[in-house]
């Protein structure tokens, strides 16, 4: 059996392949009541470590740390395999934490025994080091991954097979609007009948429906007259709790959310929140507008099959009436948009449905290195946004000038007109070279002097992104034959 699995910031979502149908896979939480996802929480005591709903029995337990949102510790610039955090009073491997929690879900799965397939999601603006750390924990976890796909083109499976009539000749792109617990993701995708290309993508590690909620819990705060800083943690997380249960609850005709915390009744008015939510909302539109743009350039605006609004966090109806505002087209809004990524990915997943995608770096990739004669540095963009996954290739030849290559390797957004990176900067990883072959049987390059060489050898540096969008290196000197290989990230 083959799965689409949306692992997510606050749920995780499981889709299957079943004859040419996509359901989405039922657990059981604390109550043995049947749910539609397993909740993206740890709970740690010690060395004993709880997932999912198993986490429930212990939340409001002092001797249990709980984790929520784990999700966005692979996103920032200092996420690395080698990443630990303290939780209970005792460091735990992120990427530890993370195979665990999968485990946990892959045992929970029907005909689980021995390693199970599945296309797995990473967001759009997802960097090397979080698609690596995505990766290597499923692995660990016994999945075999077939692929792992950009949360909105998966999307665009799932708009196809529900919505293959909306999309003709003259109208074959899609704008995806993913707003998810933790990330914005946004992707146009051109869809020529099951061949899938996503032209552009862009997007937002840090702003999901986690935030929206917190914007929420302000205003409940300052109703109750009381600050975030001088409340407990464990009375700010129910609260949190509350407010995104009085989110999703929230409709068009909604006036007031209501809270009962802590026995005291509180009312915030849905107009201050969603004054509070705008400029969220906005960023997301912001973020999207140059996707549009792009057609706009091309002379192709009138190509746009629709706007598809999926995500959790996208069923806020303040989501919906800007995005009707802004650009005034049609907004498709999918039935199940918590799950519209898993049940892409299951199609994506299915060989018998036939469809393929085209995903295409979605950030500058680049090494910082010397400049005028060592008087500089300078970053040189290796891969820009644009280049095919799985296709793209870079080389470059010179004659190495030290006797030990420092590549500094980044990922940006953007880049200034000067060429430096801009943007959600997140170191991808470092890597020592060699140049001198007397340095070559060192176990501690990081610490020998650098010094410039009278003559250097010839070096050549090989670039590759493969599918899941993980770029390797190869350095190799010329003259001696001697080269080794990396995946940057890993």
């Amino acid at each position: 059996m083959r799965f689409g699995i949306d692992f997510g910031t606050t749920r995780t979502v499981v889709a299957c392949c079943d004859r040419g149908n996509y359901p989405i896979l039922g657990f059981r939480d604390a109550d043995d009541d049947a749910v539609d996802w397993l909740p993206s929480v740890i709970a740690v005591r010690g060395d004993e470590v709880r997932y999912g709903f198993a986490t429930e029995a212990v939340a409001g337990d002092p001797e249990w740390t709980l984790l929520r949102s784990f999700k966005r510790l692979l996103t920032g610039p200092d996420a690395a395999p080698e990443r630990t955090i303290e939780l209970g009073g005792r460091r735990h491997a992120v990427g530890d934490l993370l195979a665990g929690y999968l485990l946990a879900l892959r045992e929970m799965l029907p005909a689980h025994d021995g390693e199970v397939d599945a296309v797995v999601a990473v967001p759009a603006n997802a960097h090397g080091t979080q698609r690596f750390l995505t990766l290597d924990a499923f692995r660990r976890a016994g999945f075999r991954v077939r692929a792992l796909v950009n949360e909105p083109s998966a999307a665009g499976f799932e708009y196809t097979h529900r919505y293959r009539d909306t999309v003709t000749a003259k109208r074959e792109h899609v704008v995806v609007y993913d707003l998810g617990g933790g990330t914005f993701d946004a992707s146009l995708v051109r869809m020529r009948g099951r061949s899938h290309e996503a032209v552009a993508t862009a997007g937002l590690n840090h702003l999901g429906g986690d935030d929206f909620d917190d914007a929420l819990a302000d205003l409940a705060l300052a109703a109750a007259g009381r600050r975030r800083a001088d409340t407990a943690p464990d009375a700010l997380r129910r609260l949190t709790d509350l407010c995104r249960e009085a989110k999703e609850r929230l409709t068009p005709s909604s006036r007031k959310l209501a809270l009962d915390w802590n026995g005291e009744a509180l009312a915030v008015p849905v107009a201050d929140y969603y004054a509070a939510c705008a400029p969220l909302v906005d960023r997301t539109l912001d973020t999207m507008a140059p996707l549009l743009r792009r057609l706009d350039d091309d002379g192709e605006r009138d190509d746009v099959a629709g706007i598809y609004v999926v995500g959790g966090a996208s069923a806020l109806p303040l989501v919906g009436r800007a995005l009707r505002e802004r650009w005034g087209r049609r907004v498709h809004r999918s039935p199940y948009p918590f799950a519209a990524v898993a049940i892409g990915l299951a199609i994506a997943a299915d060989d018998e449905a036939g469809f393929a995608l085209d995903e295409r770096f979605a950030r500058h990739f680049g090494v910082f290195r010397e400049a005028r004669g060592g008087r500089e540095v300078a970053f040189d963009v290796i891969f820009a946004p644009g280049g095919v996954l799985g296709g793209a290739r870079h080389e470059r030849t010179y004659r190495a000038a030290h006797n030990l290559g420092h590549f500094r390797f980044v990922e940006c957004a953007t880049v200034d007109a000067g060429g430096a990176p801009r943007g959600d900067i997140t170191p991808s990883g470092d890597v020592l070279f060699p140049f001198d072959p007397g340095l070559r049987g060192a176990d501690r390059l990081a610490e020998v002097p650098v010094r410039r060489l009278d003559r250097g050898p010839l070096i050549r540096e090989e670039y590759a992104v493969d599918q899941n969008g993980i770029v390797a290196v190869t350095i190799t000197d010329l003259d001696s034959g001697y080269r080794r290989g990396y995946r940057i990230g890993a």
